[in-house]
């Protein structure tokens, strides 16, 4: 069977999938390094490149081979979903909004190659390749992100992107389709502690 034959049989027959049933389809298709042929080259100046892999209505399915730069914290707009560590160890750190103000980094989890993680409607991280290991991950959202809010700390800034655009402040002002500002002292941010 193809992998593209694999992806549909499993994939496919997902209907408004539950946290359960999206990390059940992710554990079945069973993907490893050698399944991704072809991986996209991390870009330039970026965090990571992707390439997609399957999108219906319902999910979507992305592979991410990562720089060692870090994303910016983001949400996933209206979409829940798994990431997979395939290749590597990911620094995934969590964060929390009180009331209007910007997100303050709660904690950050290192996760082994082989290791599942979930992203909840939208719930905020960043992530980052640990200790310049290469690092590839697979993420399986529903439905398919669209109106992701990124976060520039620094700016103190938001902004809902296009969905052409990554977990990155958008090079492009088309893909900035609302930007938010907040006041400088609800900047907050923590960088890695103890690591």
């Amino acid at each position: 069977m193809t992998l593209t034959m694999k992806l549909q049989n499993i994939l496919g027959a997902l209907k408004s999938p539950s946290k359960t049933e999206l990390k059940a389809a992710l554990l079945k298709l069973g993907l490893t390094l050698d399944d991704l042929a072809l991986l996209p080259e991390p870009s330039p100046g970026k965090p990571y490149n992707r390439k997609l892999l399957f999108k219906n209505e319902e999910v979507e399915l992305l592979v991410m081979n990562w720089s060692q730069l870090e994303c910016a914290p983001h949400d996933h707009g209206n979409s829940h979903g798994w990431i997979q560590v395939v290749s590597g160890t990911s620094i995934n750190s969590v964060y929390e909004i009180k009331g209007d103000g910007l997100p303050n980094e709660l904690f950050h989890e290192i996760h082994r190659k082989g290791k599942y993680f979930y992203a909840p409607k939208k719930g905020i991280h960043k992530m980052k390749a640990f200790k310049n290991t290469d690092m590839v991950t697979l993420h399986l959202y529903s439905p398919p992100i669209t109106g992701m809010m990124v976060y520039d700390l620094q700016k103190c800034a938001a902004c809902v992107v296009s969905d052409d655009c990554g977990a990155w402040w958008p090079d492009e002002q088309y893909q900035k389709l609302k930007e938010i500002r907040f006041r400088a002292e609800d900047n907050t941010e923590n960088e890695y502690p103890n690591i």
